[in-house]
């Protein structure tokens, strides 16, 4: 018989030939890798799995098949997620609602703070205006700051001056001439009959025991707490403003950095007009208001007013507070003119009807209307909604606030909208 040459081996197969029965379950040798002996542990593993000794591998695969994250070497390897059970469901939702109650907790302990900072950072914008006209005459940052809040200190200081004395005065007036109010009460009969008929002595020393004495003390306690309670919120306002006035160009680039950067110049845009608006807002409430005392004042020196400067302060202030401070000032005044005469007091309240007509139709529209364009009924719900969330804090800044709202709705919301 001839050589038929050497004998196939059992991988090769001819072609056309069929596969063995015991051909189906064996494995290509491209499929299976080589095995390489580790010459440490004496085990065996292949290229791209896990050994035997449970360690990773070169191929940046973890253990239980993860790929292995940045810095793991240094840190560790991360672990798998936490599942999603109900109990970590419900431990979540409860952290979250502590969390929302801790924070509301910490709010309404810090409201009075917040008031502050809010109050700061108002009179910080609306002076800033003044700031940026000092600085376009060449003076430097800081000097112009100094200047501005110097200017703020001499205001206060002249209002403290103008009403503290009055107050003083009168009450000093008072107390010495209440002996002879009291001698005068004992000389008429109709007081002593009443005195003697309800005992009102010896109520009146019955009433003067520890018990009340405690109790006046605590009221005195109480109002010194008041007044030092007072200068101190004071004078927190005006070192914030002073504050927020040396860093409010670092305060506003930082606000706006917060923002993503593809809505930043927008928002850029936006932000500087709100910021002029309240600016705009501040100097024509201010100029309404020095306008209302000084015309206060001349007319006080005219009708022979007591403290006309003080009565000028005190319009002044009032006037800055929208919608009612006029008002209010008007009756303050009015109510001093009759009790100083009746023609005096008559004259006053015609002075004050005229005036706040004049205001009304001709002042405040050159004046405010060409800076912050709001709708009358706006402004007043904003006002009545600033009074009851914030009292007179909250009436000072719902015009401006108003004017911000009303910018957003145009610029932001409206086209929004009309787009969809």
């Amino acid at each position: 018989m001839a050589d038929d040459g050497p004998m196939a081996s059992s991988g090769d197969r001819e072609p056309g030939r069929a596969p063995a029965p015991g051909d189906r379950n064996r494995k290509p040798e491209h499929a299976t890798a080589p095995e390489h002996a580790d010459r440490t542990t004496g085990t065996t593993s292949t290229a791209g799995t896990r050994d035997t000794t449970g360690t990773r591998d070169t191929t940046g695969t973890t253990d239980d098949g993860e790929p292995a994250g940045n810095g793991s070497s240094r840190f560790g390897t991360p672990g798998r997620p936490l599942k999603r059970s109900s109990f970590l469901v419900g431990f979540t939702g409860a952290a979250g609602v502590l969390l929302a109650y801790a924070l509301y907790l910490g709010l309404r302990n810090a409201a009075g703070i917040l008031v502050l900072v809010v109050i700061a950072l108002f009179l910080a914008v609306g002076l800033h205006p003044a700031v940026v006209r000092l600085r376009s005459w060449g003076l430097p940052h800081g000097l112009a700051v100094a200047v501005v809040a110097l200017t703020v200190v001499l205001l206060l200081c002249g209002g403290l001056f103008a009403l503290v004395p009055p107050i003083v005065t009168q009450s000093g007036q008072f107390i010495g001439q209440l002996p002879s109010y009291l001698e005068a009460l004992r000389r008429n009969e109709t007081v002593n009959d009443l005195v003697e008929r309800y005992d009102l002595m010896e109520r009146v020393q019955s009433a003067a025991n520890a018990d009340t004495v405690g109790q006046a003390l605590g009221g005195v306690l109480g109002g010194a707490q008041l007044i030092f309670g007072t200068v101190f919120r004071g004078l927190t306002v005006l070192v914030l403003t002073i504050y927020f006035l040396a860093y409010f160009d670092r305060l506003r680039d930082l606000g706006y950095s917060l923002v993503p950067r593809s809505r930043r110049e927008r928002v850029r845009l936006i932000g500087d007009e709100i910021l002029t608006k309240v600016g705009a807002y501040m100097v024509g409430a201010l100029s309404i208001a020095v306008l209302a005392g000084v015309s206060t004042f001349v007319f006080a020196l005219i009708v022979g007013l007591p403290y006309p400067f003080a009565l000028a302060v005190v319009v002044a202030v009032t006037d800055l507070i929208p919608q009612i401070g006029a008002t209010l000032g008007a009756v303050i005044v009015s109510l001093v003119g009759f009790a100083t005469d009746l023609p005096i007091g008559i004259a006053c309240a015609v002075f004050f009807l005229i005036y706040q007509q004049v205001e009304n139709y001709l002042i405040y529209p050159k004046i405010m209307r060409r800076s912050v364009s709001v709708n009358e009924v706006a402004a007043l719900v904003g006002a009545l909604l600033g009074v009851s969330l914030l009292g007179v804090v909250g009436a000072l800044i719902a015009i401006p606030a108003v004017a911000a709202l009303q910018l957003i709705l145009r610029e932001v919301v409206l086209p929004r909208q009309e787009s969809r």
